[in-house]
């Protein structure tokens, strides 16, 4: 049986999404095996976050200051908008280098199921930004499940009546998939998403 310690830290450790306890322990025996400056870096980061990092005023991507660097940049399409369910997609997007407007992060997904509402989210507020910005359009870019099919076609009914283009991202096949190990749903999407070539 492990001490008190390794098992506190074990327990803090499995509170993380998708750590469970042998990741955990894992983790845990590592973080010992650590030298002391390294570990105590990996604590301060994470009280840095805690003490500074907040949600942006309009996009409510994380940033250390009231408005984010994207929706303070003059150089970016402040025409267009993409919606994604949390900050952890926004910087996938991001790393592509393809997409220049801003964003607007939900912070989750529908699922009435699981008491998520869209009072529960950010859909509001991004009703608010196209109703009082220059908007041409708002791409959803929610994830391809049932609970990001559902967010997005909420968020498409309620932002149609305002004359907003409303589009969404494509999805189908990845790069160097193949055919033969798609399922049905994935290519039907990849089907209706084509384009010419």
């Amino acid at each position: 049986m492990a001490s008190n310690v390794v098992e506190n830290l074990i327990s803090e450790l499995m509170r993380l999404p998708g750590i469970g306890r042998k990741s955990a322990q894992r983790l845990a025996f590592f973080i010992m095996g650590m030298p002391g400056h390294e570990a105590v870096s990996i604590a301060d980061a994470i009280i840095r976050l805690k003490e500074k990092a907040r949600f942006c005023k309009h996009c409510f991507n994380i940033s250390e200051e009231e408005i984010c660097p994207i929706c303070s940049d003059p150089r970016r399409n402040h025409e267009k908008i993409c919606v994604v369910e949390e900050p952890s997609n926004l910087i996938v997007i991001e790393n592509t280098k393809v997409y220049n407007g801003l964003y607007h992060v939900l912070l989750g997904a529908l699922s009435p199921i699981d008491g998520i509402t869209p009072e529960r989210l950010k859909i509001y507020e991004l009703g608010q930004r196209v109703k009082e910005g220059n908007i041409s359009e708002v791409i959803i870019a929610t994830n391809p499940n049932t609970k990001g099919e559902t967010t997005a076609q909420y968020i498409a009914q309620m932002l149609r009546p305002l004359g907003v283009t409303i589009t969404r991202i494509a999805y189908g096949l990845p790069i160097g998939g193949d055919i033969e190990f798609a399922d049905e749903v994935t290519l039907s999407k990849s089907l209706e998403g084509r384009k010419e070539i």
